[in-house]
């Protein structure tokens, strides 16, 4: 049935092998065994190759898939740019120092590796890209290859090559990068104690919260409304609403009136001169770690349906405002405009979450959900940046006229010796999508691309992309793996450790990072997510997380060039 009828149809419409590959890689990339699973990418790859090896006849189309590496590239380089461009800055400077040096030594220790082992130009870039977890290298690193003066025979054998290291090497790229970070980390800062006391510290020098206790989520509500039942002393005649919240305030307790039940009357949004009295019935808002215990001193909270029955404004706002730019959480609420309104959350490169903590620093291209009354949410919206549109419409112009000057900009090249050297179509695209998301964070009314659409972008593309590489090399998979031999593991293995301990290292005894923001730089660096998660679950704590946005902004940009730089380093 295969040969007679599938195979057939997969070589007269070649885009359903790619939807098939698509499909069955997502479900094996779903396994999980323990801790251990192949991830989307990898599944991806297998299937598209063993597909490839049933239906070798299958044909795809080269500009296919560069469509969508292009498109990944931009949306990574969109993603990162606003955080990219801003870690330049002399608070992050240290962190965009350690993620270059950290990339220097993965691709130092690389090479090394893949001229012990005799590998050419193809196999060191499957290498780099596989040990060091980097996917996009496999097409950075193949239109390089293209571009060398040299046969099409031996284009041919080294693009085949890559996509073969890459999928034995990705393995324990992933899972020992992730292990070595969470559990050898912490081991080389001091010892696992260690490490979770100055967590501990450092997160009350943030200004620790509820909701980042581990084992807490979005379900938790982190903005809650409330009503309570007055009877309080302390209310004697009557206490204006602002007396009220001053006094919460003084205790450190951020909450506000939002509503008052007097006589039977409901008064929205009262101002701060309205009056609360004892029997009166009141809806205090504020994040959850705040308002918990109120019934202790206002008196008994109370369930009035009709009184917590009224519409609240969740809204995302985009940081573009030099008042908020650089600011930390605790001064930002403390500003006039801010009143009645609570932050839920705050994204940086729209999927990294910053805790809400009082010390920690909001920059300008950040994304904060603010929750509250309609008109506070509006006034503190407008004096933060830019309320983000509730549409799901891509600016497809500025998406294709970055790509398009991207890939101008990447066809230009110059001849070092006989080596020609350029920044590819692919780097190009990355550099433009840099430009262009530091570009929109600072004219967020123009260049609209919702993260729906970079998850999109982003995931797909690059998915979409390894399914045509595994179902063309497919053919000679086999025959590559016999070329590059077992050593292969070996190889990759001591490509993927070495980087991290030196760099583990380093962030000790040469940068002095505090352990949990350093093991946070490394995996930041290293642009490995799964890391990131382990090392928070090991040292029970997210501190981790303030340490890898920059340096991944930093390391997913470096790591993707230098599948250029490993090209010429072998050519």
């Amino acid at each position: 049935m295969w040969h007679n009828t599938i195979v057939p149809f997969l070589v007269e419409n070649p885009s359903m092998a790619i939807f098939l590959t698509l499909c069955l890689g997502y479900l094996v990339g779903k396994l999980k065994y323990k801790m251990l699973t192949l991830g989307t990418v990898t599944s991806v790859l297998l299937v598209g190759v063993v597909l490839g090896i049933l239906a070798p006849e299958v044909k795809i189309l080269p500009p296919l898939k560069m469509v969508f590496f292009l498109l990944f590239l931009f949306a990574i380089g969109y993603s990162v740019g606003p955080q990219f461009f801003r870690s330049f800055r002399k608070t992050g400077l240290p962190q965009v120092i350690f993620a270059a040096v950290v990339c220097v030594v993965c691709l130092g220790v690389t090479w090394l590796c893949a001229k012990l082992a005799g590998y050419n130009a193809g196999e060191a870039v499957g290498l780099f890209s596989g040990a060091q977890t980097i996917s996009a290298v496999i097409g950075v690193g193949q239109e390089t290859i293209n571009g060398l003066h040299i046969s099409e025979a031996a284009k041919e054998s080294m693009n085949n090559v890559v996509p073969v290291m890459y999928a034995v090497t990705y393995v324990f790229g992933t899972a020992g990068s992730a292990w070595i970070i969470a559990f050898v980390g912490p081991r080389l800062m001091g010892g696992f104690q260690k490490c979770r006391q100055d967590c501990v510290e450092e997160e009350a020098q943030m200004g620790q919260t509820l909701v980042d206790q581990p084992g807490y989520g979005s379900s938790l509500r982190e903005v809650a409304f409330r009503c309570y039942r007055v009877d309080n002393d302390w209310f004697g005649t009557g206490k204006k609403v602002s007396d009220l919240e001053a006094y919460l305030k003084s205790q450190g307790r951020r909450l506000f009136v939002d509503r008052i039940r007097h006589n039977g009357q409901i008064t929205d949004t009262p101002k701060g001169s309205a009056m609360i009295f004892k029997g009166d019935e009141v809806v205090l808002s504020g994040r959850r770690e705040a308002i918990i215990g109120e019934e202790t001193w206002i008196g008994e909270e109370a369930q009035d349906p009709e009184l917590l029955n009224f519409p609240i404004r969740i809204q995302p706002v985009m940081v573009a405002s030099k008042a908020v730019d650089g600011k930390t959480v605790k001064e930002i609420r403390e500003m006039p405009f801010m009143h009645g309104v609570s932050i839920r959350s705050i994204k940086r490169q729209q999927s990294i979450d910053i805790p809400v903590r009082e010390n920690n620093v909001v920059d300008g291209g950040d994304m904060m959900t603010l929750v509250g009354l309609p008109y506070d949410v509006d006034t503190a919206a407008k004096a933060i940046g830019r309320a983000s549109r509730q549409t799901t419409a891509t600016d497809i112009i500025f998406v294709s006229l970055g790509i398009l000057i991207g890939g101008i900009i990447g066809v230009l090249s110059f001849n070092a010796g006989s080596v020609p050297i350029s920044l590819t179509t692919s780097g190009g695209a990355l550099i433009m999508g840099l430009i262009f998301g530091w570009w929109h964070s600072k004219r967020p009314d123009y260049g609209q691309v919702p993260e729906p659409a970079v998850w999109i972008f982003r995931d797909l593309g690059l998915n979409m992309f390894i399914a045509c590489v595994g179902l063309e090399c497919g053919p000679h998979f086999v025959q590559a793996f016999a070329q590059v031999g077992w050593m292969l593991l070996v190889w990759g293995a001591i490509a993927t450790a070495l980087p991290l301990i030196i760099s583990i290292l380093l962030a000790r005894y040469v940068f002095k990072f505090r352990p949990g923001t350093a093991l946070g730089c490394v995996a930041g660096s290293r642009t490995t997510t799964a890391a990131l998660g382990a090392v928070e679950e090991s040292l029970h704590s997210n501190v981790p997380a303030m340490g890898y946005a920059v340096t991944y902004a930093v390391g997913n940009t470096l790591l993707i060039l230098f599948g250029v730089v490993m090209v010429i380093l072998f050519a």
